[in-house]
């Protein structure tokens, strides 16, 4: 009864979410509402035991990519005013009749029976799961893994310093 009411609460704050990351003016409010429809995604991950995809979902998508989304808003400039003209209005019309297609399709989908995580003695299934990731990923391929880090990690410095360059000296920015 608890995951019905977890599962329920943020597949709400998920849609809710995703709504306003589309109708929203402001593209920083609209990154928001994408940033609170990762998250509720993951919460969805934990709810069905997929501890290993919502860890992945939090650090990758709700972390790094919302960081360079908010990154890239913040440098073209969320002060100017958006240059795009009228919609259409056939535009939210055709919206809907594809949002709704694609939840009939969901619904579809989501009447079959899917069975998953054990094999065919009825004992779980190590493939896929976080440990047998870790295996893989700290054992044999820990040297790629550590040079990637550092690869990221020195062109995330690197777009720091690129954002605070600035053309005029400091000396005369103060006077």
């Amino acid at each position: 009864m608890a995951e019905t009411i977890i599962f329920i609460l943020f597949a709400a704050v998920a849609l809710v979410g995703a709504v306003s990351m589309i109708t929203a003016s402001n593209t920083v409010y609209s990154a928001m509402g994408l940033l609170a429809t990762m998250f509720s995604i993951a919460i969805l991950y934990v709810v069905l035991d997929a501890h290993f995809v919502a860890a992945v979902q939090v650090i990758v998508y709700a972390g790094a990519v919302m960081t360079l989304f908010l990154f890239v808003i913040m440098m073209v400039g969320v002060d100017k005013p958006d240059a795009y003209g009228a919609q259409l209005p056939i535009q939210r019309f055709m919206t809907a009749v594809v949002a709704l297609g694609l939840f009939g399709a969901i619904a579809l989908a989501g009447r079959a029976v899917w069975i998953t995580g054990s094999d065919a003695f009825g004992t779980p299934a190590l493939n896929g799961t976080a440990e047998a990731v870790a295996d893989e990923l700290f054992g044999t391929w820990m040297v790629p893994f550590l040079s990637t880090v550092m690869l990221l990690t020195i062109a995330a410095v690197g777009t720091i310093a690129l954002a605070y360059f600035r053309d005029t000296p400091l000396e005369e920015v103060s006077e």
